[in-house]
């Protein structure tokens, strides 16, 4: 048996091996991926070991690539080999496997001289007919696109025609990109990383985009609450860094993805304990009668609880939410109960 297999409840009570959970995931994505092809979507997962049989390895589809990715245990010569045949015989796509076992997930393995140049050349995909950029080894760590938000683009793309809209914690601007494929009038991304701006600016490029789309490389903090109209601070102690200077502005939608935690000297996120101190000002810049789009990727947060706590929020400010959506992901990311840990929710405002 597998050394990072874990066993599984399927109709049969005997314990998978891992080609064989490999194999059941992709039956039951048939429909899946018939659609995936049908819609112009060439990037999903094709396997959620967590759930599916392997805790810690994910595969991956990222345009014309499989990416294996395995985060609690390195996979063995064997069993690379027996996955990478079975994924070839779906497609014949270049397989990159990133060992990402480590404490700080940064890969450990190293690729022949000819994947290695394929992992850090640029390749594109698409989703729903959007293009996107992508590496598979690059100077981060996670892929330039994350698959299971893919339903957050979707909404923002179906809800951002003539609209303004305001994608904090940017990232590489998939948010961003998909507002102005849907019609946004303006876009603003906001992100601390220049990394991850550039792709985002090449991403809007691919959809003649880069007329919608501004990039704003800040702290999240005060950029936030500049455009809420508050004053910046900064954490006891902590000397404030030079950041951009931005007017008070309000937009119709405004998509709120933070990290789980994180320092800096204007602030701290952290989604277990102080979801409002970033969900406040962020609902401040969204316009009445506007949307405000909330994610929460932490699995112990409890959903029903969270979601009081933000309709307390907007009610402490002297607003209502007038009606809300939850967002839930594909169906290549299955949960074991139906409760996926990562929680989106679309709050409309008055």
């Amino acid at each position: 048996m597998s050394p990072i297999f874990m066993s599984i409840t399927t109709s049969d009570p005997a314990a998978l091996s891992l080609p064989q959970a490999l194999a059941q995931a992709i039956a039951k994505r048939a429909d899946f991926l018939q659609q995936a092809t049908a819609q112009q979507t060439d990037c999903y997962r094709l396997f959620h070991g967590t759930v599916e049989g392997c805790n810690g390895l994910n595969i991956d589809r990222y345009g014309n690539a499989w990416l294996i990715q395995s985060f609690h245990q390195s996979l063995t010569d064997d069993e690379l080999t027996e996955v990478t045949e079975q994924l070839t015989q779906l497609a014949e796509l270049a397989v990159i496997y990133n060992d990402r076992s480590d404490k700080n997930s940064r890969v450990l393995n190293r690729l022949s001289e000819e994947r290695q140049a394929f992992a850090e050349s640029e390749q594109q995909m698409q989703e729903n007919g959007i293009q996107f950029t992508s590496k598979l080894r690059h100077e981060g760590q996670d892929p330039l696109l994350f698959l299971d938000m893919r339903i957050g683009r979707e909404y923002v793309a179906a809800n951002s025609q003539g609209k303004s809209v305001l994608n904090l914690f940017s990232y590489t601007c998939g948010i961003g990109t998909a507002a102005a494929v849907g019609g946004a009038t303006r876009v603003v991304n906001v992100d601390f990383s220049s990394f991850a701006l550039a792709a985002g600016r090449k991403n809007a490029a691919l959809n003649q985009a880069e007329d919608v789309c501004e990039f704003i490389q800040s702290d999240a903090f005060p950029a936030l609450r500049q455009l809420a109209g508050l004053k910046v601070g900064g954490r006891r102690n902590q000397k404030l860094p030079a950041y951009p200077k931005l007017s008070a502005t309000q937009f119709d939608l405004v998509f709120l993805d933070p990290p789980r935690y994180a320092k800096s000297p204007f602030g701290i996120v952290d989604l277990v304990n102080d979801y409002q101190g970033l969900f406040k000002p962020a609902l401040l810049t969204t316009k009445a009668g506007g949307t405000i789009v909330c994610c929460n990727n932490v699995a112990k947060v409890d959903r029903d609880e969270w979601f009081a706590s933000l309709v307390r929020c907007v009610e402490k400010q002297g607003r209502k939410v007038t009606g809300h959506t939850w967002l839930d992901c594909h169906a290549d990311f299955p949960s074991f109960d139906g409760n996926h840990p990562l929680k989106i929710v679309a709050l409309q405002l008055s």
